[in-house]
């Protein structure tokens, strides 16, 4: 059966994929070439600045990858990569979940459950806290520090949905359904509130960077991710409803 599934889940990351690049091709793209542009023009700027004061020209740096490769094969690559990826933990997360329902609970009903629970705990919350930056936002030199601090808020917030969910079992019983839910969400929101606004604050927006392409690209972010949960809960959630349907004919 978990076989089953997790093949079902990376077929559905493959769709899910093809969205996304098809999403981020036609609105995330634009802000990206935008954001270069900036870039280069903060480059040229400073190097004239430099020229002005007697200093050499700056080499310009070789381009590893072409930008036309970037924003095709590179995007598909790097998209479909990624939705293949989490279709099938999905799949794993889903069977690992579905198991431990009641018998009468619905497939589709619990794809949609683990679809927004992970895209509240994995992208919402960490993102709110260390939102997405497009080329030429942020300092190279601490690109460690940001991806260190990023993948931490991802682990505290997963790791406390992961126990507000196991808590509201324990709940349940003396508080029913509603009220063990409640306190459960409320939990798990003190706690990640608490949690950001502990970890550092990171703002290198540089100066004078349009705030319209700042926000599109967020945007764009958010799309692809909505864009990629919405089809692993909706279409894998039929998929699996199928698949347990054929199992409990064959037995």
């Amino acid at each position: 059966m978990v076989r089953d599934l997790l093949v079902r889940g990376m077929l559905v990351g493959i769709l899910a994929g093809l969205l996304c690049f098809g999403f981020l091709k036609i609105y995330g793209e634009p802000q990206v070439d935008r954001a270069i542009a900036f870039e280069t023009q903060m480059d040229e700027a400073k190097a004239k600045a430099e020229m002005a004061k007697g200093m050499p020209m700056p080499a310009d740096e070789p381009e590893l990858v072409s930008r036309l490769t970037q924003a095709s094969w590179g995007l598909l690559t790097g998209v479909m990569a990624y939705n293949i990826a989490f279709g099938g933990l999905f799949a794993l997360a889903f069977a690992f979940v579905f198991g431990r329902l009641e018998a009468t609970s619905s497939p589709r009903v619990a794809a949609v459950l683990v679809a927004l629970t992970g895209f509240i705990a994995i992208y919402l919350v960490p993102n709110l806290k260390y939102p997405a930056n497009p080329p030429s936002v942020g300092n190279p030199d601490t690109i460690g520090i940001r991806t260190g601090l990023y993948f931490l808020m991802i682990a505290i917030s997963l790791g406390t949905m992961i126990l507000a969910a196991n808590m509201r079992k324990a709940l349940v019983g003396r508080w029913g359904n509603w009220n063990a839910t409640l306190i459960v969400a409320a939990s798990y929101l003190a706690v990640v509130v608490i949690a950001a606004l502990l970890m550092p604050v990171i703002d290198e927006v540089p100066e004078g960077f349009p705030a319209v392409i700042l926000w599109k690209f967020r945007v764009a972010s958010m799309g692809a991710q909505t864009i990629m949960w919405s089809t692993l809960a909706l279409v894998f959630g039929a998929f699996a409803e199928k698949l347990m349907v054929q199992k409990r004919v064959a037995a």
